[in-house]
């Protein structure tokens, strides 16, 4: 389970959007209408073409809307894809590792949220490609979004030292360590399935998510899923 991971101890993870360049929202449902045009829009041109050449005029060719409504929602690129984050990001987020009662299945948990992690990524596989390049360019994105991988790795780490006291995960692990490492295998996995090589070998959702939880389970030495 790596960085789209979230649930109610998540709800206040730092934003992958730049907070400092969103303006208010339009007072009007047409405004509204307007800006989500654009902000699609946006999406569909930064995923197809890349960040660096992504131009204003693709966006607004795109969104079939003329340069001076742009300006009315916004100044530059970078205010409108600050804004195609904040749209996104609330899709990505999913149901994570909560915490979990004496009787829940720990095991059965880890593969509820690792599917639904892949399914998450699956759906927004091409925004995923598009973050790893803005990464490496923006030091200033690149930080956001570490602080939020590292929000939900502290999560995890949380869960797996409630396992610890019941029990149910090997003690001798150091929770934050043993969280870092397993929620970054996760995510890498899902960046090189779904974003670097998509289907090669061909490999079900079924499989990965068995995959993926059966590492998890191995690698705390949790009970088997009941």
């Amino acid at each position: 389970m790596g960085e789209l991971i979230t649930d109610t101890d998540g709800a206040d993870a730092p934003s992958m959007a730049r907070t400092s360049l969103l303006r208010e929202l339009p007072s009007t449902q047409r405004g509204l209408r307007t800006r989500a045009a654009l902000v699609a829009a946006a999406r569909e041109v930064f995923e197809s073409n890349g960040y660096l050449e992504t131009r204003l005029i693709d966006i607004t060719q795109a969104a079939k809307c003329s340069s001076g409504t742009f300006y009315t929602y916004f100044a530059s690129k970078e205010e409108i894809f600050a804004a195609v984050l904040e749209v996104a990001q609330e899709d990505m987020m999913h149901p994570g590792m909560p915490h979990m009662p004496e009787d829940d299945d720990p095991a059965g948990i880890v593969e509820a949220s690792n599917r639904a992690y892949f399914e998450a990524y699956k759906r927004n596989a091409k925004l995923m490609a598009l973050l790893e390049q803005v990464a490496n360019i923006d030091p200033e994105f690149a930080e956001l979004r570490r602080r939020r991988a590292d929000a939900f790795i502290q999560r995890n780490a949380r869960s797996i030292a409630d396992l610890q006291r019941r029990g149910l995960a090997d003690p001798d692990l150091d929770p934050l360590l043993a969280s870092r490492a397993l929620s970054s295998m996760v995510s890498r996995l899902a960046f090189t399935h779904f974003v670097t090589a998509p289907d090669s070998p061909p490999v079900t959702m079924d499989e990965l998510t068995f995959t993926a939880t059966r590492l998890w389970v191995n690698a705390l030495r949790m009970p088997a899923k009941s």
